[in-house]
């Protein structure tokens, strides 16, 4: 079974694409470090090589973990599946 995506930690609401190419529709599968799990998520957007896909419902002004640590926080509404990166989630640095 080929991995899609990595999760470093079970409350981790993101996960990191580790392929090319995810297409919306397509069933991608994930693994969690921290307990060596495998999850499938439905990709709802093309997720380039690098960025994120949301593993659950994030709401606007929600923190966004991933690698256990908060990354920043959605600026929009973020469902399960979708493509998080600068267009959802901003830094909370400025």
């Amino acid at each position: 079974m080929e991995t899609h995506f990595i999760v470093h930690d079970k409350a981790d609401t993101v996960g990191v694409m580790v392929v090319e190419n995810a297409q919306p529709g397509q069933q991608l599968t994930g693994w969690i470090m921290e307990t060596d799990e495998t999850i499938a998520i439905k990709a709802l957007d093309a997720v380039p090589l690098g960025h994120k896909i949301a593993l659950r419902e994030i709401k606007s002004g929600d923190t966004v973990l991933k690698y256990g640590h908060d990354v920043g926080r959605a600026v929009a509404s973020i469902g399960k599946g979708n493509h998080v990166h600068v267009h959802n989630m901003k830094t909370k640095r400025w």
